[in-house]
């Protein structure tokens, strides 16, 4: 898996990351997965496990910082995911391409 290690994966190779860390800016909502050598394309499952502080602005688009850069997280079409999609903590499944600079959620976002 292009030198990954020590990153959980399910029984059919999908890598499974816990978020570290969100912080709130002016601009966006960064969720941290404090690892780094992800594959630079494929499928990973993140458990957002930092729900995001009461109080944010729910426009602000959210980013995961993976690899050491922050990618905004878009729904099919483009559409930036913001922090009033995110309520809560849960678990999501995104599709990423490093090359093509796409951080897709590819999971429902549940009520």
């Amino acid at each position: 898996m292009f030198g990954c290690l020590n990153i959980t994966t399910n029984s059919n190779g999908v890598p499974y990351f816990r978020t570290s860390g969100v912080a709130v800016g002016t601009e966006y909502v960064d969720f941290s997965l404090g690892f780094r050598r992800i594959p630079p394309v494929g499928y990973i499952t993140v458990n957002l496990a930092d729900a995001i502080p009461e109080g944010t602005t729910g426009t602000l688009p959210v980013r995961i910082v993976i690899n050491g850069q922050s990618r905004v997280v878009t729904f099919f079409g483009g559409a930036s995911v913001t922090a009033a999609d995110i309520t809560g903590t849960g678990v999501v499944t995104l599709f990423y391409d490093w090359y093509n600079g796409l951080l897709q959620i590819v999971s429902p976002l549940a009520a």
